[in-house]
């Protein structure tokens, strides 16, 4: 299919359009121009060679004019079909049914030619004999009365000349003609070429300089040439380029300056967290001694403090892959004992329905698997409905990690968006319980893992039995070959 649209694309571009619009627009021209000199040329000594046989046929009967006595005889007719024969002609003479002819060539009078004769006009005739073209003219001698008037005298003369130099000069011409346009095809593909190396080299051009635009290479730039409607085309696309690069740079500092300050706040909030963490595990302590409001207070003090230090885990961890300095640390995994152990520090084992087979290994970062799965299965018991599943299953090449609950499932207007830093389903809600930023963490450790030109990925979807589904796949040898 690629070759055919390659091939499709070649017979439909500019060039080829041009080359055929000329070669079109130069025979066309041709075409018509030496058809209509051909046809008329063609008239001319057709004509030319009528007039002539009939001027020459006129003079030789008026060598024999008048007649001298009706009917003739047949030997009379004989020689008046000599006396009009010369070199480049014969003649056949008829009076009623007696024919005298001076070649013994066939009957060439149509009963047409014989009528219009009859009725006194000079008919002419092109005929065919042997092969060769022939002009056939004939006319009706007259007898002079004693009134000094004349009329038909019913005897027919006919005279036969042969059009083979006339058809050799037509065939020149025709062969002229097809010289002519065979010239005028090369000319016109010629000039065709000239112009789409005009046209086509800025287009190419554009076309290059725009695939290295999209490509990233903001500081394209093409070459203006002459004043004409290309070269406004080149002016506006390095107009273009030149604000699009400018935006584009002040996008990258104002974004390098957001992630700078998220990354600086993030670690400058590390040292009084920790304090607030040291103080919040006394409060936890003293939290059931307290009185009332007393203790709700210390309650919800110690969940806030909780909740800022997971937010600000997470964004150092989010300005990690931002920056491109976050690394796998991989070692051999026993996935199985992997999942069970997260399961098991959270308190999860009873809750979740797991199937994991023992003796699947694989190349892992366990410390990203462990956030990976923990984020996936908190998210399912949050916003889900129990049970919640983990199914882990491999081949030669990947590891599945399957997280699936009961609960509504996800709205398909939410897939597209789910591994969205901070993003909401529900817009109403200002607060949720987590940072927003656990799935697009999720998302980033998965894809960290990568080996060759596979690399880890996490989708979410909807089990057709209801509930959300997560699918986790990631290379067995998330070490190998980068």
């Amino acid at each position: 299919m690629t070759l055919w649209r390659w091939a499709g694309a070649r017979v439909s571009g500019l060039r080829v359009r041009l080359v055929l619009a000329f070669a079109l627009l130069g025979v066309t021209t041709t075409a018509v121009v030496a058809s209509g000199s051909y046809f008329q040329a063609r008239t001319v000594i057709l004509q030319q060679a009528q007039d002539a046989a009939v001027m020459s046929l006129t003079d030789q009967l008026a060598k024999v004019y008048p007649i001298a006595q009706l009917p003739p005889t047949q030997g009379e007719l004989d020689v008046l079909a000599q006396r009009l024969s010369d070199r480049e002609s014969f003649a056949v003479v008829v009076y009623r049914d007696m024919r005298a002819q001076s070649s013994p060539a066939p009957d060439l009078l149509t009963p047409e030619l014989r009528q219009e004769v009859g009725d006194g006009r000079i008919a002419w005739q092109r005929v065919s004999l042997d092969g060769q073209p022939m002009l056939l003219i004939g006319t009706q001698l007259e007898l002079d009365r004693p009134d000094g008037t004349s009329r038909p005298s019913g005897l027919e003369v006919y005279s036969v000349r042969s059009l083979v130099p006339e058809q050799q000069s037509i065939d020149r011409l025709a062969t002229l003609a097809w010289l002519t346009g065979g010239l005028s095809l090369i000319l016109a593909v010629l000039l065709a070429l000239l112009a789409a190396r005009g046209v086509l080299r800025p287009v190419r051009d554009l076309g290059r300089a725009a695939r290295r635009l999209g490509e990233g290479d903001l500081s394209t730039r093409l070459t203006v040439r002459g004043a004409d409607e290309l070269a406004d085309v080149a002016r506006t696309f390095n107009d273009t380029a030149g604000t699009l690069e400018r935006q584009v740079d002040e996008l990258r500092r104002m974004e390098s300056d957001a992630r700078r300050f998220v990354a600086d706040v993030s670690h400058e909030l590390r040292t009084p967290l920790a304090a607030m963490t040291a103080v919040t595990d006394v409060l936890d302590e003293e939290a059931d001694h307290l009185p009332g409001d007393a203790g709700r207070a210390a309650r919800l003090v110690s969940q806030e403090t909780q909740n800022l230090t997971q937010l600000v885990n997470d964004l150092i961890e989010v300005s990690r892959f931002d920056s491109g300095t976050a690394r796998l640390a991989v070692d051999d995994v026993d996935v199985a004992a992997a999942v069970t152990a997260t399961l098991r520090i959270r308190g999860w084992l009873d809750r979740v329905r797991a199937e994991l087979p023992p003796g699947i290994v694989a190349r892992l970062d366990p410390r990203r698997l462990d956030v990976i799965v923990a984020n996936l299965v908190g998210n399912a018991f949050r916003h889900g409905a129990e049970p919640v599943s983990v199914r882990v299953s491999a081949d030669a090449d990947w590891i599945t990690i399957e997280v699936s609950d009961h609960g509504p499932g996800l709205d398909p207007e939410v897939l597209p968006h789910v591994f969205d830093r901070f993003y909401k389903a529900d817009t109403a809600r200002t607060r949720s319980e987590g940072s927003g930023l656990g799935l697009a963490i999720s998302w980033e450790n998965a894809r960290l893992h990568r080996h060759g030109e596979r690399r880890g990925r996490l989708v979410a979807g909807n089990s057709p039995d209801g509930g959300a589904v997560f699918t986790l796949r990631l290379p067995r040898d998330a070490g190998g070959a980068r």
